[in-house]
């Protein structure tokens, strides 16, 4: 879609002095010539690299098309050049520092100014450098040599900026990878795709995934599954949880919920993405995006308490290990634990590290290695009992299993990234994961019928082991090319995954055991193991898919993204013999062609308005009444929506209207009892609106609202017409923020926000959850390196319904009461 085009400046190493202020050139005053450049669609600066060479510096620009030439001035110690006709579109922010990037070198500034125009200051220690400016085959190149000496100043009066690149107060963030796997534009993508950044996540003091998921458009927490793993629905339909762009292992996902302290943003993708992911429902999925090792020093430490006995300390860590900048690192960690809301014995307990190194092994060539570990130990919690359709009328804090009930997971996650640039235009990336998620449960009680009349509820009790390991690898190849005026940028990739599920345990279906949840008593006691009650499988699941994708700029304003995958997946599962049967083995190989098309058209450089087209698909596991495997799950989405930039560069909104049906969906075979076909449809459609950004300095926001109609079309079980499982029709979110800029309050900030969810009912209509109103709010004060911030979330204490679900018992997910979380932290 877009060429590889850039401008380079090689600063050779003669030095300037700086000035006890910094350096702001004014704006060059707009001459005609300038005045029909800043008109025309202006050039975007989408990433900006610094390298030392030997004799100083050189830095390089990508951009989309050829850069104008500049114009260049000195201004006491620092040279300036200024580009025409330009912008920059970074993925961090509108500016770039670094600081003393080489020797001699003090600072480098590159800023947007007025009227379509990029500035670059150059500053060194003692000379004012000279520009000579030469034309290169894909761009501009600017040698900067040594001039004169400038008038000295005392050291210790010299400006020094210290710049670390992390945790910028921005919610607007210009560009994402997870709709195309390259880093292109949000604004020409077509597809919705929200953007959950780092600044939020702090302010809100967000510690679980779904605290963040709240401010997505049509995207709703599903609960955990089994007391393991977290699960989300977009746009009512199954969400696959990425890092990194690679799925969780193991059938149910993830064995853990993620943690947020390794997190640098979180991209919420609306719509079918199997061209990219393979197997994934066609709502969207949500991809993690870690945090990477910074280029300056960068070290925060930071506490954590609040209510529920809620302690937290963690640490973030980055830099260079070595002189020359190119072997730097990064480290996260942190303990936390805290009580639960309901009146279980023992604490939820968390440990979370995750180190990463990045290696710039040549100018060309960089490789990073990164690692994350998790341990949870956390009562084993199952939902609230229904009373009917609503919850039962029992303390909330009440539980349905036993309140000793505990498990325990583990995560690990260990690959490496290895990216090699054979030119501005192509480049070849290699990506390996392996993870290992293992889940513990003790004997645990599993609530599953509730007399209505006397309150009897009878639990069966569970032991089990479930342990998966996956190796992922990708390999893809970009590149930037031209036929005649036309522009393309392709990806080619190759996706290979292994996964390997084993569970062992036991489910006594024949030994209940009762309490009454209006007068509870724990004490029954625990039947020993029934051999006759073994359950156990092993399953390895092996994946290939390849996929092309090419990202045509048609016009200037005119942007074709068309795409084809084609998959393969074979499934085998051995049952081992045992009391129940002599034990079964299964294969199953599923194949498909997925493809997507998109298109943007933009009218004007705020506006773009985009429609897009793609299919999904998912294996169905299991076998029908013959003893044949269902056929696949296949969706489609179609999807018109406009994006714009209310505020250039700050702040965005996009409206999207999307209609989604998956098909073959396993449901019961009305000529065989208890057997299942795949024969099933679900439909879903509406709109979503998200906003974000800065709409004055100090002065941010986040907020979305979707309307779903979302229900089921075919089925042979469930009712036509039933809404899908715990979607609204109705959900709304917002958080802002404002942090005063100036005076003796300076650094002082507030923070409020609320969510709004629709009634909602499981998929069944069985149980119905209300709709509910939550309100948040935080304040915060930042001094120097110091940042203190208090938050509540459910101010007014209300109590709701997080999530429904249908089968068994428990069938409510219970809202947090009041929460506060304080934190004192400090940066440098």
């Amino acid at each position: 879609m877009q060429r590889m085009c850039g401008l380079s400046l090689t600063v050779l190493a003669g030095t300037i002095l700086l000035s006890r202020q910094p350096v702001i050139a004014a704006a060059p005053q707009p001459t005609a010539e300038l005045t029909q450049i800043a008109q025309a669609k202006a050039i975007e600066i989408t990433n900006i690299q610094i390298e030392e060479t030997a004799t100083g510096l050189t830095i390089s620009l990508e951009t989309q098309d050829e850069l104008s030439t500049p114009e260049t001035s000195v201004i006491d110690n620092a040279v300036i050049t200024t580009i025409p006709n330009a912008v920059l579109r970074l993925a961090n922010g509108d500016d770039f520092l670094a600081n003393e990037p080489a020797a001699d070198i003090a600072l480098v500034n590159v800023t947007n100014l007025p009227n379509n125009q990029v500035q670059i200051v150059i500053t060194g220690t003692d000379t004012v450098p000279n520009l000579e400016i030469s034309t290169a085959a894909m761009g501009l190149l600017v040698s900067v040599t040594s001039g004169m000496p400038t008038v000295q100043v005392p050291e210790d009066d010299a400006l020094r900026i210290v710049v670390t690149g992390a945790e910028e107060n921005d919610y607007f963030i210009p560009a994402a990878s997870t709709a195309t796997r390259t880093d292109t534009p949000l604004r020409d993508i077509p597809n919705a795709i929200q953007v959950i950044p780092r600044q939020v996540i702090e302010n809100q003091q967000a510690i679980s995934i779904e605290e963040v998921i709240e401010n997505a458009a049509g995207a709703t927490f599903q609960g955990d599954s089994f007391g393991s793993g977290v699960l989300f629905n977009v746009r009512g339909f199954e969400a696959q949880v990425l890092r990194d762009g690679f799925a969780f292992p193991g059938p149910r996902g993830d064995f853990t919920n993620p943690e947020t302290a390794g997190l640098e943003q979180v991209e919420v993708l609306r719509g079918p993405a199997s061209i990219l992911y393979g197997q994934v429902d066609p709502g969207g999925v949500i991809n993690l995006v870690t945090k990477k090792p910074l280029p300056e020093p960068y070290y925060k430490f930071q506490l954590q308490g609040g209510t529920r006995g809620f302690i937290s300390p963690s640490i973030d860590l980055s830099g260079p290990l070595t002189e020359d900048g190119r072997l730097l690192y990064r480290l996260n960690a942190l303990y936390r634990r805290e009580e639960s809301i309901q009146d279980y014995d023992n604490d939820r307990e968390r440990f979370f590290i995750a180190p990463t190194l990045a290696w710039q092994i040549s100018d060309s060539t960089d490789l990073t290695l990164n690692l994350q570990y998790v341990a949870d130990n956390e009562p084993d919690g199952r939902d609230f009992p229904a009373l009917g359709r609503d919850p039962a009328p029992i303390p909330r804090d009440q539980v349905s299993n036993n309140p000793d009930d505990s498990q325990e997971q583990a995560y690990l996650n260990v690959g490496y990234t290895l990216e090699h640039r054979f030119s501005d235009s192509w480049k070849l990336r290699n990506r390996f994961v392996y993870t290992d998620t293992s889940n513990n449960q003790p004997r645990t009680a599993v609530p599953l019928f509730l007399n209505p009349v006397t309150g009897d509820l009878s639990r069966f009790f569970l032991q089990g082991d479930e342990d998966a390991t996956n190796y992922s690898l990708y390999t893809n190849l970009q590149g930037k090319f031209e036929t005649g005026s036309v522009q393309h940028t392709l990806l080619f990739g190759v996706d290979l995954s292994r996964t390997e599920d084993s569970n062992f345990g036991f489910f006594d279906f024949f030994t209940p055991d009762v309490i009454n949840i209006f007068n509870p008593d724990y004490l029954g006691a625990i039947p020993p193991l029934n051999p006759a009650t073994t359950f156990g499988s092993d399953t390895t699941t092996e994946q290939l898919g390849i996929y092309l994708q090419d990202q045509i700029d048609l016009l200037d304003n005119l942007i074709l993204v068309a795409g084809l995958r084609y998959d393969t997946v074979d499934v085998d599962t051995v049952t081992p013999p045992g009391p129940l049967g002599p034990g079964t083995e299964t294969s199953q190989v599923d194949d498909a062609l997925t493809p997507r098309i998109g298109i943007v058209y933009q009218p004007i450089e705020p506006i773009s308005l985009y429609a897009n087209y793609a299919r999904s698909f998912v294996p169905n596991g299991g076998t029908d009444a013959n003893g044949n495997p269902f056929d696949p799950e296949e969706g489609e989405g179609f999807e018109l929506g406009i994006k714009g930039e209310i505020i250039e560069n700050r702040l965005s909104a996009t409206l999207a209207y999307f209609d989604i049906t998956k098909q073959n969906v396993v449901t019961g075979d009305p000529a065989v009892p208890f057997a299942s076909i795949a024969t099933g449809e679900q439909r879903s459609r509406g709109v979503d609106l998200t906003l974000n950004g800065e709409i004055m300095p100090g002065w941010n926001i986040i907020a979305s609202y979707a309307y779903i109609d979302a229900e089921i079309t075919e089925d042979n079980t469930i009712p036509v017409g039933n809404r899908l499982n715990n979607t609204p029709e109705h959900s709304a979110s917002l958080w802002t923020t404002y942090e005063i800029q100036s005076g003796d309050l300076q650094g002082l900030g507030f923070g409020l926000g609320f969510n709004f969810v629709d009634e909602r009912q499981d998929l069944f209509d069985t149980v119905d959850a209300d709709s509910y109103f939550v309100t948040n709010a935080a304040v915060f004060y930042r001094r120097d390196n110091w940042r203190f911030q208090i938050n509540v979330d459910n101010l007014f204490d209300i109590d709701y319904e997080e999530f429904v679900s249908s089968g068994g018992a428990a069938n409510f997910g219970l809202g947090d009461p009041t929460t506060v979380r304080a934190s004192i932290s400090y940066k440098f």
